[in-house]
């Protein structure tokens, strides 16, 4: 998979008219060579590629066959070296850079520093047959510990505690790490959007939402629950329905060539008709794989048409105060004809009577 990547990046250079590409991102170092090491820096030139690393990374490295592998601790410096050797024209490079670094390189190398933001991120907005199925793998780990942990939940136990434990379920099932930290938000605490796990107690009567992720062999899920501890009244129900409706229409809509703006008119407008557009304050969702957020965007302010390949998310919210915060979160692939639901389960109003 690397070969070919580093095949269509070259092609990109080539559009863009620079004759190298500096890679800092380690994600994007990842992606581009499968190099997972906490230090170093990628250089792809015309005709070479090269793993810059430091002595702690020798023995791996030793793997990357088709790389020309530089070990050393001043990265840049080496970069600067084989500009010159090469007689480099044009070097570009990421916005991961630091200014110190760019200034290390605008001083030093002797060609042009030219910015090239978002190559290699919209490379990996299209997955590959392997990285879907990889996805596949996170989604129904998700599935899994999702439904463990409703076996499990129960009024009397923290936020932190709930949180806790679903990442030793994950583990156990054979997640790696959570991509973010994981959301538990129980009561008042729903309204947050982002409520990160307190040391609040679950109460019973109390709406609880859990937004998790997990990475399986560095491919991330991404999905959001809201469930009931007891009875709720049937307005809160009733707004449930408004969210998981305002997702359902949503994901029916995806396919190849609509935007991320149309996609979110669509789920925003239906909760705006129900009365709640004012309760609605973020994006319909984004992409993932290797990261948690990638693109394309899900969004008001985003015309990107989405892609066969693309896995996003779609989350409508409701969050009503002072205590009614409502969002489900599923991960969709693009297909050539439509859309395929990665994950779609448990996502009918429930009630843990315990």
């Amino acid at each position: 998979m690397q070969t070919d990547r580093v095949a269509r990046l070259r092609m990109q250079m080539e559009k863009m008219s620079v004759d190298a590409f500096l890679v800092t991102d380690p994600v994007n170092i990842a992606y581009l060579s499968g190099f997972t090491g906490d230090a170093g820096v990628v250089l792809v030139t015309e005709n070479e590629q090269f793993l810059i690393t430091d002595s702690r990374f020798k023995e791996a490295v030793g793997r990357f066959k088709t790389w020309q592998c530089v070990i050393t601790r001043e990265y840049l410096r080496s970069v600067c070296e084989i500009a010159a050797k090469d007689q480099l024209l044009a070097l570009a490079f990421e916005d991961s850079l630091s200014y110190r670094d760019y200034d290390f390189l605008d001083e030093t190398a002797l060609c042009d520093i030219v910015p090239l933001n978002g190559v290699l991120e919209k490379m990996r907005s299209v997955k590959e047959p392997e990285e879907i199925a990889l996805l596949r793998k996170s989604c129904k780990l998700a599935e899994d510990g999702y439904r463990m942990l409703l076996q499990e939940i129960s009024a009397g136990q923290t936020e932190i505690e709930v949180a806790n434990h679903l990442d030793q379920i994950m583990k156990k099932l054979g997640a790696t790490a959570s991509s973010f930290p994981t959301i538990v938000a129980s009561g008042t605490r729903t309204i947050l959007p982002h409520g990160s796990a307190s040391t609040k107690v679950l109460q019973q009567g109390e709406l609880v939402t859990l937004d998790f992720g997990y990475f399986y062999k560095g491919y991330t899920s991404d999905v959001t629950r809201t469930f009931s501890l007891g009875r709720q009244p049937e307005s809160i129900k009733a707004l449930y329905q408004v969210v998981a409706h305002a997702q359902q229409q949503t994901i029916a809509a995806v396919r190849p060539g609509i935007t991320g703006a149309e996609l979110d008119q669509i789920g925003r407008s239906l909760i705006t008709q129900a009365g709640y557009g004012a309760y609605f304050n973020h994006g319909m969702g984004h992409g993932i794989g290797q990261s948690i957020h990638e693109l394309p965007n899900i969004g008001k302010n985003f015309a990107n048409q989405l892609e066969p390949g693309q896995v996003i998310t779609i989350e409508p919210g409701i969050y009503l105060p002072p205590e009614a915060g409502i969002r489900i979160e599923d991960d969709i692939l693009v297909t050539a004809d439509g859309f395929e639901e990665l994950t779609n389960f448990a996502k009918e109003y429930i009630e843990v009577m315990r």
